[in-house]
């Protein structure tokens, strides 16, 4: 499936169907989103102290295992449907300090000020634009055929599974931009200076987890430092895959530079849409991955409450069909296959072709 392109008296009606929708979920949000987002903060607690209490207190295997996925949900729903969400911005009309996103410290070892730069800014304003969107392969990827392939790209499966076995420091050093100071185009003083809200951050997620927590349980701190060190393996691969799935799945689509030029909010709509991939699934699915199984929705409206992806969802893909417009939706082990097959088919040097004359598609695939 290519890339469906609109003239743009198309693109123009198209983005005013779409703006309608936005203002009209815009102007009836309030409680029942306070009190959804508020559940979940309370949610995410009392499975946090369940976990640690678990891991610090058990002495069993089962309490151990019931401990490890305790706290690794408290992770998941912190990470993801509070997170990820307050930090777009979704709460800070409440008024409430403790979900502002200007404000919020989520508990990962990436700094939310550094995150709110490269993936608030850089990547939902250039999603899949080759060149300027760096979640596009994460420096690491080669996930199209447009893309540079080097002696390193055989090796893309392995870089792969550390990615994922370890995406929350992987999604930390981001912004340190460190493909630039490795080829000598960043001097050491800035990328201190980068470094400096990292490690802060990096240092405090080590001493709760991995010293503070496991000295708490005395005799028991071999169990609480393995049981911490699992939570965070399973939040990280959840968090990997979920995100995998948001923009490389067979049928999302890629741009070039010169695609997007002078392009129009309309434009800008149909790429974020052609761009992504949605997950099809019920309601524990779309609360764990923080709705960003609402791929598409997500990047239309970032700012709308999570939650209310799911009742716009269909009237998105009312609105893509009468385009002609492709809507990329599946359930989440075909995207995720169809995430490992792109990663496993781009690491051998095929079609390389200049950026521009032909996107990724399902065909290439």
């Amino acid at each position: 499936m290519s890339k469906a392109h609109l003239s743009p008296a198309q693109l123009d009606a198209f983005q005013r169907e779409l703006d309608a929708l936005r203002a009209e979920v815009a102007g009836d949000i309030g409680q029942r989103d306070a009190e959804h987002i508020r559940g979940v903060v309370a949610s995410a607690r009392a499975h946090a102290v369940a976990g640690r209490s678990l891991l610090m207190f058990g002495f069993d295997p089962l309490s151990f295992a019931a401990g490890v996925l305790a706290l690794a949900k408290a992770k998941i729903l912190e990470n993801m449907e509070i997170g990820h969400n307050v930090l777009h911005g979704q709460y800070d009309w409440m008024g409430d300090p403790t979900l502002n996103s200007q404000t919020y410290e989520w508990d990962i070892v990436c700094a939310s000020r550094d995150w709110r730069k490269t993936h608030n800014v850089e990547h939902h304003n250039h999603t899949n634009i080759l060149g300027k969107d760096d979640d596009y392969g994460y420096g690491l990827l080669r996930m199209t055929g447009e893309q540079r392939w080097t002696w390193r790209t055989p090796l893309q499966p392995l870089s792969y599974l550390l990615l994922a076995l370890l995406f929350q420091w992987g999604v930390a050093i981001q912004d340190l931009k460190l493909g630039r100071w490795f080829k000598g185009r960043m001097q050491p003083g800035e990328l201190r200076q980068r470094a400096a809200p990292f490690l802060r951050k990096a240092r405090g997620q080590l001493f709760k987890d991995y010293l503070l927590f496991p000295l708490l349980a005395f005799w028991n701190w071999p169990r609480v430092l393995a049981g911490n060190a699992l939570a965070n393996l399973i939040r990280n691969l959840w968090t990997n895959a979920i995100i995998f799935c948001g923009h490389f799945t067979l049928d999302a689509q890629v741009y070039s530079k010169a695609e997007v030029a002078d392009e129009s909010r309309g434009a800008w709509y149909l790429r974020q849409i052609q761009g992504s991939g949605n997950l099809e699934g019920g309601r524990w699915l779309h609360l764990l991955s923080g709705h960003l199984s609402h791929q598409i929705e997500h990047h239309l409206f970032p700012d709308i409450p999570a939650p209310r992806y799911t009742e716009m969802a269909p009237r998105v893909r009312e609105i893509c069909a009468r385009y002609g417009v492709r809507y990329n939706s599946a359930g989440f082990w075909r995207q995720y296959l169809g995430v490992l097959w792109r990663i496993l088919r781009h690491a051998l040097p095929l079609d390389r072709r200049p950026a521009g004359l032909a996107p990724a598609t399902h065909a290439e695939a």
